[in-house]
């Protein structure tokens, strides 16, 4: 709400200057701070309604909506940059003469000051609470700061130096708009498409479910963002094949509560893979195995491994990295050579990828 009061009172007052100095690069200074002022009332309607409590047909919350709001915020900045940079061209065409006064100057000193708290404040409110919207209201702010100081700036030349550079800072400033606008809104796109998962997060989660007994690995960690800080997620863990039903529920169980109570995060899927501990030949076959994969450039991983003796069976998945030009063809080469290692045996192996690849 400060936000918008402050923006609206820049923009009277601007407006206002900027008609009555006939000077472009202000007039412009205000629209851009109406747009500021529109993108502060769409950070708390969003805000808002992302904090609204799930519901039947949206489970898992709102949060999401924090992403359509920096989008439409980053639409609205990309809208007066392209404003902005058709005015100015206008003005480099038909070229109008400033007339400044030390009143105007003086009002154009304190938006600079005013945006750069303003943008401080929003920005450091958005980090607090992990809010994409605020940040980009806030950086957006920071940002018309730099542009009323460029206007002190030309406003300054003209009256040393009877140099108009309006339309030209007018363009420029349309320029670095519309860069912001874009930046924004490639970054907000990108978290709809889904991006990689905070890997920090990620690491944290698998150490702690590692601290558990009978847990000799995890693997297949998927996180699932449903909105700052809304995290569900769903992990396998590897663990003996001697393990009991009702040992391994309790272990699954506890899993899932230090996760969310440690990392804040849901496992709603805790998968097992089980592994051959007491044959020394099914433990030296399952090293075979690794060595095998290993040794071709794209597999990062080999897990989920058993085999079974009599039905000459064995499964396991093989980790393919992102860096492989064709991630099947890297998957079937691993699978051939243990094929010849293995001959006679019923392979059943899966091409699986790590989310958290660095």
């Amino acid at each position: 709400m400060i936000g918008i009061v402050a923006n609206i009172f820049l923009v009277i007052f601007k407006t206002t200057i900027g008609l009555l100095s006939n000077s472009i690069a202000i007039v412009l200074d205000a629209v851009n701070n109406l747009s500021d002022a529109a993108s502060s009332l769409i950070t708390i309607v969003g805000t808002k309604l992302a904090g609204k409590e799930p519901d039947k047909k949206h489970p898992f919350g709102h949060g999401r909506i924090e992403y359509l709001s920096a989008m439409l915020i980053a639409v609205i900045i990309l809208y007066a940059g392209i404003t902005s940079l058709f005015e100015s061209g206008k003005q480099i065409i038909h070229p109008e003469t400033p007339d400044y006064n030390p009143v105007s100057l003086i009002i154009i000193g304190v938006a600079v000051v005013v945006k750069i708290v303003l943008g401080f404040y929003v920005k450091r409110v958005g980090k607090k609470v992990n809010s994409d919207s605020l940040i980009n209201s806030g950086e957006d702010a920071t940002l018309d700061a730099v542009i009323s100081f460029s206007t002190l700036v030309a406003a300054g030349i003209f009256l040393f130096f009877q140099i108009s550079l309006e339309a030209i800072l007018g363009a420029i400033i349309s320029v670095v708009i519309l860069k912001s606008g874009i930046s924004m809104l490639k970054s907000t796109i990108s978290q709809l498409l889904g991006e990689q998962s905070d890997i920090e997060i990620a690491k944290k989660i698998q150490k702690t479910v590692m601290q558990f007994p009978n847990v000799l690995g995890v693997y297949d960690l998927v996180l699932n963002n449903y909105g700052p800080n809304r995290w569900n997620g769903s992990l396998h863990i590897e663990v003996p094949d001697t393990l009991a039903v009702a040992d391994l529920d309790q272990l699954l169980r506890e899993i899932a509560i230090k996760v969310i109570r440690t990392h804040q995060v849901l496992l709603t899927a805790i998968g097992v893979y089980s592994v051959n501990t007491k044959d020394k030949e099914v433990v030296a076959a399952q090293k075979k195995v690794k060595e095998i994969a290993l040794a071709h450039k794209y597999i990062r991983q080999v897990h989920g491994f058993y085999l079974m003796k009599e039905q000459k069976r064995m499964r396991f998945d093989l980790v393919v990295s992102f860096d492989a030009e064709n991630r099947e063809e890297a998957f079937r080469a691993a699978v051939e050579d243990i094929k010849k290692a293995f001959p006679g045996y019923e392979l059943q192996v899966a091409m699986d990828a790590d989310f958290m690849e660095e």
